[in-house]
């Protein structure tokens, strides 16, 4: 308990300090939270213990540090607490079904799966928790493969290493979606006093505690083998490969899936291939900002004569991919959008071959609003399905359930932020599936077709049509300059009005899915849902470019998502890059206005 000394912070702030010591029992955050009290930091202690996590579709991710506000054992215990009472809630079989936990390397991501398995316990659960890292598409594959009620993952994916999380999947396999997230946070706030015992068991010794790995990995494994396209290309492939998980949990699964499909020569980055909750060797672990973090691989790569990478973020759910360009002597790491081109073209390429495929009406591919619509342009040829979602898989991989049991068939998803979901083995984006798939296609490639996936992607554009995407994000830390600028954009030339053009380029259609208005539905009422806590406005213009300007949920950005989309009569990609370019300079200068708004671009 608070000393005399230390009360009349003021009434609220002394009622959550008492609580926080009295239901703590880690004594680095108890002392973290008495070091501020004895400072008097009234400041920095009711940013931490008069706001809490609040859990969204995501689940929850933030700084490990103390008080309600930060990751730490108290609040884990507490989440886990809520979620155990509202599985019970909703499904009476939850005892039995069981919950399935996993974790990775971070700091403290075992330390809270075991805290998360005692609260399941203590409330009748059984629980799989998994006897080491794991990569997160483990967690939501396993749910369908033992048939749990609901999976956890503690990550924080490629966030900072001060961070982590806590990721939360439902019976289906994939994430959890509104209104389970605002129910399980009402939940958790009915269940803040710890249980008896959550502290103190030890999951391990509970006979309704069990390690999912060998049934998990076994099954995961052989869905890959299961869905080789030619094993025999694969152990003949020349293919030289250094691969990354970034010091995450990726080394022995991806090892495993390179064996499985027969390839031989894969290369690992000593320097990472452990996991490393330090991120010793990178700034910041995702692979997705590209060549900083893809320096230690080049340096592999040029060591064994490597011509791929593959890079994996630390909790494996995300791919990126890069090739070797022997004519231009350097790398060209593709985009989340190239290679969800290369991708999609791979699983319709593998559909077709298939002397039991479904007809190309049954057949289904989905990618995010803010991604390329290539896939769009392939369904207008091939006559398979396109589906738009909002961003975020647990948009696609609750469709993809939706269609599976609808008796469809689901190729492939995608989002431009090197999230890939090949085929419904698992329902979610899966790095470890992605990187096999990309190594298959480029063995075939190499084979058959004589050229590699930067050729391929070209063939794939003369044949679809050209795709160009510039995306980028400005940084604004001001909550009422972005509500500003949205909101000028949304009474452009009056009330209730947007933008008809910007510069010299004519807007056909505008989506504002803030407002919930899209201009091309008979009601003017978007298909996607519409969200109040954020921004999303899309621009459609005359000459088939798309432009989407939103905020992040999770940072301080004001991000643009744009894409060039040619006819495949259209050759001169060179004119289309350029009139994109001319369209984002306008778009900066008209619509976001930095130097008026004091906003700042992101720093390459």
């Amino acid at each position: 308990m608070m000393s005399n000394e230390c009360k009349n912070l003021s009434p609220e702030l002394d009622a959550k300090i008492n609580e926080w010591l009295e239901w703590d029992q880690n004594p680095k955050t108890i002392a973290e939270i008495k070091k501020l009290v004895d400072n008097k930091d009234t400041e920095q202690l009711s940013k931490l213990l008069l706001t809490r996590q609040e859990f969204g579709t995501a689940g929850i991710r933030g700084q490990m540090v103390a008080g309600f506000a930060g990751m730490n054992d108290l609040v884990l215990i507490q989440t886990s607490q809520g979620l155990a009472k509202y599985l019970l809630q909703m499904d009476g079989s939850a005892k039995d079904k069981g919950v399935v936990i996993g974790y990775d390397g971070r700091h403290n991501s075992l330390r809270f799966a075991q805290l998360s398995a005692n609260a399941f316990l203590l409330a009748g659960i059984k629980v799989y928790l998994f006897s080491t890292l794991v990569p997160t598409p483990f967690v939501a594959f396993s749910i369908r493969v033992l048939s749990a009620t609901a999976g956890v993952m503690v990550t924080a994916s490629h966030n900072p290493k001060m961070d982590n999380g806590y990721k939360v999947y439902f019976s289906n396999g994939a994430q959890i979606t509104s209104p389970h997230d605002k129910n399980i946070q009402k939940s958790i706030v009915q269940n803040l006093k710890p249980w008896d015992g959550v502290w103190t068991k030890n999951p391990r010794h509970d006979n309704k505690c069990s390690d999912p790995l060998d049934i998990v990995s076994n099954n995961y494994f052989s869905r890959i083998d299961k869905n080789i396209f030619n094993r025999n290309t694969n152990i003949g492939s020349k293919l030289r490969v250094t691969y990354t998980p970034i010091h995450g949990v990726g080394h022995v699964y991806l090892t495993e899936g390179f064996k499985v499909c027969g390839f031989k020569n894969c290369f690992p980055v000593k320097s990472q291939m452990k996991p490393d909750p330090e991120f010793s060797t990178v700034t910041f672990p995702n692979p997705e900002e590209g060549k900083g973090v893809l320096d230690e691989s080049f340096k592999t790569a040029a060591e064994e004569k490597s011509t791929i990478i593959i890079a994996n973020d630390p909790d494996s759910d995300r791919c990126a991919v890069a090739e070797y360009q022997a004519n231009e002597s350097k790398w060209r790491i593709f985009s989340g959008n190239e290679t969800g081109a290369l991708l999609g073209w791979w699983q319709w390429f593998k559909h077709q071959s298939r002397n039991d495929a479904a007809k190309a009406s049954d057949v289904y591919m989905m990618s995010s609003t803010v991604s390329s619509k290539i896939l769009q342009s392939m369904a207008k040829i091939e006559g398979f399905n396109w589906l738009e979602t909002l961003t975020g898989f647990k948009w696609m991989g609750n469709k993809a359930d939706e269609l599976e049991k609808s008796g469809k068939t689901v190729l492939f998803a995608f989002e431009e932020a090197i999230g890939f979901m090949a085929g419904t083995t698992v329902l979610d984006k899966d790095g470890i599936s992605a990187a096999v798939e990309v190594l298959q296609l480029a063995a075939y490639l190499e084979t058959e077709r004589k050229c590699n996936l930067s050729q391929h992607l070209n063939h794939i554009y003369n044949t679809y049509g050209y795709h160009f995407s510039l995306n980028s994000y400005y940084i604004c830390h001001d909550k009422d300059v972005i509500k500003s600028i949205f909101d000028r954009l949304a009474n452009f030339n009056g009330p209730k009005t947007y933008p008809s053009k910007i510069g010299s380029y004519e807007i056909v259609r505008v989506r504002d899915l803030n407002r919930g208005y899209d201009s091309s539905t008979p009601d003017n009422i978007p298909v996607l849902p519409s969200s109040s806590s954020s921004y999303m406005l899309t621009f459609y213009f005359k000459n088939g470019f798309v432009l989407t300007i939103r905020t992040s949920g999770t940072e301080p950005k004001i991000k643009y998502y744009s894409e060039a989309i040619a006819s495949p009569e259209n050759k001169n990609w060179s004119q289309i890059e350029n009139e994109l370019r001319d369209l984002i300079d306008q778009m900066i200068a008209i619509c976001l206005e930095p130097e008026k708004n004091g906003i700042k671009p992101k720093q390459d």
